[in-house]
């Protein structure tokens, strides 16, 4: 799990501030409750306070004491009072307690659980001390132990509440990091199409209006944009192959023609070396040509299933005579079996650069080599040369890139430029390695996502997050 998503932070502070806001949702009802039932028993037992305290003034004790014991003696009306009246010597004169709390506090409102008479259980009271002139004491108050167990019962509920709250909290987050994902589907999707070559892929319309869709207009602008100029691009790049291939076979021609009609060893000579470099343009031509459309993506209607191992032998077939004659050794090594539907004219083309870059610049033994590895199915050449230095390998891998060491060589700087390429076409990536030589790797996914004519599919994978270098 990526701690750093983006998402995982937008579902953890959902979750976060739902947690938080049913826990304070729970503790205001509890408050709001507990303070209400409190507050109207304390109303309730200072009204009755007060009555009495009247009858007192205006009758004295003996009207008191009556008040009191009819009171305490079923009175639907005060069926939930606490009375009890005390002379000053501490007797018990009227009331429904059978003696004075011990707890109770002069003039002060006390919580306590005691029994009434003719009640086998305590109940929960809130009572009130009032001195009265003449040295005796009242006691009053209102049983609360209906109220309490609700509070009890609140306060049991609310752990269950609250575990609820996270449950639905975490629902709540994970549906709304999932609404994101789903929104932004699309738009990955798209841009993965893009970034394999269909330009001509759109971000679907939602018809909503919100940041979501602004994205989309703003992506979909783009890539026509990115569209138009791709095909300026690809129309000016064949024009201009097309223009400069006839003129440069024509100067072939008049050259081979040339070398029949002059005698001259020194005249032959240059018309050879003419010749040697008009051959060399037009090749830098056609594969800058090639570089373009497999950039464009153009060329996945010709992928066919095609067996890598058995390419690898072809190739090595064919250069077979000039590695001996360079006094190397070329051998294949791998999976013995690994069909993959690709563009086999550019992938063939591609290997057969690399191995010319190890015929030019490497040294020892070639080795070709296939093999499934995870989800990809890896093709490398390894030469036992002096290699690239990491610093130098992503100047090697650009077009007309050309480190210090190749310079005085006759490439144009496009041939690992043009295996990238092909790579990218097939929605793979290409690595260069290792310390005692060079392994060039070309990585081509195994999965098929996108249908090609009549052979299933050819994968196109994302690269995005992907390990950009592979050993």
């Amino acid at each position: 799990m990526n701690w750093r998503s983006t998402t995982l932070r937008f579902a953890s502070l959902v979750f976060l501030l739902q947690c938080v806001a049913a826990a304070a949702l729970l503790t205001c009802v509890h408050w709001v409750v507990r303070s209400q039932v409190y507050a109207s028993a304390i109303q309730t037992g200072e009204l009755l306070r007060q009555d009495l305290l009247s009858v007192h003034a205006g009758g004295g004790d003996a009207a008191l004491r009556q008040a009191v014991a009819q009171r305490s003696a079923g009175d639907p009306a005060t069926a939930d009072a606490v009375l009890l009246l005390a002379d000053r010597s501490g007797r018990i004169v009227a009331g429904n307690l059978s003696a004075w709390p011990p707890d109770v506090a002069l003039s002060d409102r006390s919580h306590a659980e005691l029994y009434r008479v003719g009640h086998a259980a305590p109940e929960a009271m809130l009572l009130h001390v009032s001195d009265l002139p003449g040295g005796s004491r009242l006691l009053t108050g209102s049983v609360v132990e209906d109220e309490m167990n609700m509070i009890r019962l609140l306060e049991l509920a609310t752990p269950v509440a609250l575990a609820l709250a996270i449950a639905f909290a975490a629902l709540a987050a994970w549906l709304a990091a999932r609404m994101i994902v789903l929104r932004l589907d699309g738009t990955i999707a798209t841009l993965a199409a893009v970034r394999a070559g269909d330009l001509s892929r759109r971000v679907p319309a939602t018809g909503a209006e919100d940041a979501f869709a602004v994205l989309a207009d703003t992506i979909n602008a783009m890539l026509e944009r990115v569209e138009h100029l791709m095909g300026e691009l690809t129309l000016a790049t064949d024009m201009l192959a097309h223009d400069l291939k006839s003129p440069l076979t024509r100067l072939h021609s008049a050259l081979e023609r040339a070398v029949h009609n002059i005698d001259t060893p020194a005249a032959i000579g240059a018309v050879d070396r003419a010749m040697a470099e008009g051959t060399r343009v037009l090749h830098m031509v056609e594969t800058a040509l090639s570089i373009t459309r497999a950039e464009a993506g153009i060329g996945r209607d010709l992928f066919v299933a095609t067996d890598l191992a058995a390419e690898l032998r072809d190739i090595a077939d064919i250069y077979e005579p000039l590695v001996e004659e360079a006094g190397r050794t070329i051998r294949v090594a791998g999976d013995a079996t690994l069909i993959l539907p690709l563009h086999r004219e550019l992938v063939a083309q591609s290997l057969s650069n690399l191995v010319d870059n190890a015929l030019k610049y490497g040294a020892g033994a070639i080795t070709l080599s296939v093999e499934a590895r995870g989800g990809w199915a890896c093709l490398s050449v390894t030469d036992e040369g002096a290699g690239i230095a990491p610093e130098h390998r992503a100047t090697a891998l650009r077009r007309f890139g050309r480190i210090e060491e190749a310079r005085g060589g006759t490439g144009a700087g496009l041939g690992l430029s043009l295996v990238a390429a092909v790579a990218r076409l097939h929605g793979g990536d290409v690595s260069l390695a290792g310390a005692g030589g060079l392994q060039v790797m070309l990585s081509l996914p195994l999965t098929p996502m996108i249908d090609v004519g009549a052979i299933s599919a050819v994968s196109i994978v994302p690269t995005i997050g992907r390990r950009s270098a592979k050993t």
